[in-house]
């Protein structure tokens, strides 16, 4: 088998919308990171402080089949054409352990 890694860094407000519907998508489950981002557009105060807004990195470790189907509903539902919303991108994984308990859902699945 051959797995795969979604990494999403995500508005903490999205984050929960994410994971539910990459569940729905196939994942069998999501680590939720707490973390903080600068990206090219930096939020201010009206003093001229630095806004800092919550962001999560989501990873999603799975089978590489459901790849394409999860990040197409992660799209849509993480609405990433707005700035400053977040990102998505994959992963190649050469190894993983721990996921013995998931290989019935990824073979019925196939």
């Amino acid at each position: 088998m051959h797995f795969k890694l979604i990494v999403v860094t995500i508005r903490s407000d999205l984050s929960d919308a994410i994971v539910k519907a990459a569940r729905k998508s196939g994942a069998t489950g999501a680590t939720i990171v707490p973390a903080r981002g600068v990206g090219i557009r930096e939020a201010k105060t009206l003093f001229g402080l630095t806004l800092d807004v919550q962001r999560d990195v989501i990873l999603l470790l799975m089978e590489e089949h459901l790849v394409k189907p999860i990040l197409k509903t992660i799209k849509k539902v993480g609405s990433f054409h707005q700035p400053g919303t977040g990102i998505a991108f994959v992963l190649p994984v050469d190894k993983a352990i721990g996921m013995e308990s998931q290989i019935a859902n990824f073979i019925d699945e196939v």
